[in-house]
C-alpha cells in the first residue's frame, strides 16, 4: 500500500499536475494540503474521474485539506482537532483500507515570536494529545502532511541560516520530538537516517535549481505500522514540473 502527502499549493491551480501525478504513482492514499478552495470549488469529479474518491475540509484562499482513496471512498472521522475550536482548514481524518489516516497542515508561526507563533505551539499541543489519544486506542494510523518543522539539521539546506526561523526554532523541534517521543516514527528519516532529503524549494532565490530545499512534509506511522514500512521517500521530481507546487509529494509503501 502506497500512501502520500502533498502540499499542492491550489488544488485548483495546481489540478493538472495532481492529476498527472496520481495517474503515474497511483498511490493508494493521499494526503493534500493548502487546497485554497473553499469546500464548493473542491475538484471532486475530476479526481473520480481519475479513480480516487476524496473527504475535504476547504477554506477559501487558504488552507484545507483533503483525503483521497484509489477506488474507494475514504470514511471521514474527523475534521478539525479535539479541543478549543479553529476557524483555519488545517486537520481531516478518515479510514482508509483498514487504516486511519490523519491528515494535517501544521502553522507556519511566522513572524516569531508573535501571535502566529504562538498559535502554531498551542496547535502543535492540540496535536500532541490527539496524537496520544489515537496511540492509547492500538489502532493502525497514519499522520501525514505539512508540518511547517525541520526536525534536525539534516532537513535544511543551511540550519545558520534558519535559527530564528518559526520552522526551526527549538520550540518547534521540540515539540515535533516529544509527538515522536510518543511512539510514533517518522517514515522518511527511518529508511533514510543519514540521508538529506528535501521535501520544499521556494519559489524564490532559485532554490530549485540550487537544491536548497527543506524537508517540511513527514509521514508519521503508529507502532502497528512500524514494522510493516517497506520504503519512503520523496517525489521530487514532480517540483521541476511546469506550473508545480514549492512542494514535492513525500510517500510510504506498507506491506500488507
Amino acid at each position: 500500500m502506497r500512501i502520500a502527502t502533498f502540499n499542492v499549493n491550489g488544488v485548483n491551480g495546481r489540478l493538472p499536475v495532481l492529476l498527472r501525478w496520481l495517474e503515474e504513482t497511483r498511490p493508494d492514499a493521499v494526503c493534500l494540503q493548502e487546497l485554497k478552495a473553499p469546500d464548493a470549488k473542491f475538484p471532486a469529479a475530476a479526481l473520480e474521474k481519475a479513480g480516487y474518491g476524496a473527504v475535504w475540509h476547504g477554506q477559501s484562499r487558504w488552507n484545507g485539506v483533503a483525503i483521497l482513496a484509489r477506488g474507494a471512498e475514504p470514511v471521514e472521522t474527523r475534521r478539525c482537532l479535539p479541543g478549543k475550536p479553529d476557524a483555519q482548514s488545517r486537520y481531516i481524518e478518515a479510514a482508509v483500507n483498514g487504516l486511519l489516516i490523519g491528515c494535517l497542515y501544521l502553522p507556519n508561526g511566522n513572524p516569531a515570536p508573535g501571535p502566529k507563533y504562538a498559535y502554531k505551539l498551542d496547535w502543535f499541543a492540540q496535536l500532541q494529545a490527539h496524537a496520544a489519544d489515537l496511540l492509547a486506542q492500538k489502532l493502525p494510523v497514519v499522520l501525514a502532511g505539512d508540518f511547517n518543522v525541520m526536525p534536525t539539521d539534516l532537513d535544511v539546506y543551511k540550519p545558520e541560516r534558519w535559527r530564528d526561523d518559526a520552522l526551526f526554532r527549538p520550540e518547534v523541534r521540540e515539540a515535533y520530538a516529544q509527538l515522536l517521543a510518543q511512539g510514533w516514527t517518522d517514515a522518511i528519516h527511518k529508511r533514510h537516517p543519514k540521508e538529506r532529503i528535501y521535501t520544499f524549494w521556494d519559489y524564490l532565490r532559485d532554490a530549485w535549481t540550487r537544491d536548497a530545499g527543506l524537508r517540511l512534509d513527514h509521514l508519521l506511522l503508529s507502532p502497528k505500522l512500524k514494522r510493516r514500512l517497506t520504503g519512503a521517500g520523496v517525489d521530487r521530481e514532480i517540483r521541476g514540473w511546469e506550473k508545480a507546487s514549492d512542494h514535492a509529494p513525500a510517500w510510504i509503501t506498507l506491506k500488507d
